[in-house]
């Protein structure tokens, strides 16, 4: 897993049980992936579903992602809320930590995504921490800047594996992809972050994410330090995953 590229599907709040199954069908006869660690990140009354659908995929061990957790450990009184607890009852392998629309709509800082990268670790799961600026952050010049501070949660992590997902903001479903330089730029610079945030001997694997498709997947994936994608949209299609997958397995 940690030598693989890796490529994460996330479909956000999309799917219904029957699409769910009809794509899922389609999945069990994915093409041999042996370079890749595939996931796949539902809506959480959907994990279920789609980790038992993924016991009987032919030719690859398809991860199943959470998009988010709660802040909270254990349990307790906290009406609305999942777990790490719950994910790693259901089958969960990778939880999403972050994500800039959490941020964005639900007002989700530094702390809070600490504690939660604290409960998916002490369950044994693996958080996924996405970072990422704004365009008018990118504009002014500050994007090193924010990144620094976001990825400050790593610091003291009782864990020798970092996953990290790159996701400008400003591509983030408008079509608009950084350019390879400027993934290049930003990919060498989280590396140098966590090298100096973490043990020495961490693994580290560091996702582009931000409008990945069929179509520029081969480019991205070509860029030093770009370990794999975070997909949305083409995610929810076969086809378009596909052929991201393939181009993962060939890079």
């Amino acid at each position: 897993m940690w030598e693989q590229k890796w490529v994460i599907g996330n479909w956000k709040m999309n799917g219904r049980l029957q699409n769910n199954n009809a794509l899922m069908h389609r999945f069990r006869i994915l093409p041999q992936a042996d370079k890749v660690c595939i996931g796949l990140a539902a809506p959480t009354v959907y994990l279920l579903q789609l980790h038992n659908a993924m016991q009987i995929v032919l030719n690859n061990r398809i991860l199943t992602c959470a998009q988010d957790v709660s802040r909270f450990p254990g349990n307790g009184a906290y009406t609305g809320e999942v777990s790490a607890e719950m994910m790693a009852d259901t089958g969960v392998d990778i939880v999403l930590i972050g994500h800039s629309e959490r941020s964005l709509y639900f007002g989700e800082k530094n702390e809070i995504q600490r504690q939660k990268m604290e409960n998916v670790l002490n369950v044994g799961l693996t958080p996924l921490l996405c970072v990422g600026e704004s365009l008018e952050e990118r504009e002014s010049g500050k994007a090193k800047d924010v990144i620094a501070h976001q990825l400050s949660i790593l610091a003291g992590l009782d864990t020798q594996d970092i996953a990290v997902a790159y996701e400008p903001v400003w591509a983030i479903g408008t079509g608009k992809v950084a350019t390879v330089a400027q993934i290049a730029e930003m990919h060498a610079f989280i590396y140098e972050q966590i090298l100096s945030l973490c043990s020495e001997g961490v693994r580290i694997r560091v996702l582009y994410g931000g409008s990945v498709n069929a179509g520029n997947a081969a480019d991205i994936f070509a860029v030093p330090c770009v370990d794999g994608a975070l997909v949305g949209g083409a995610s929810l299609a076969y086809d378009s995953f596909t052929a991201i997958i393939n181009a993962a397995q060939e890079s």
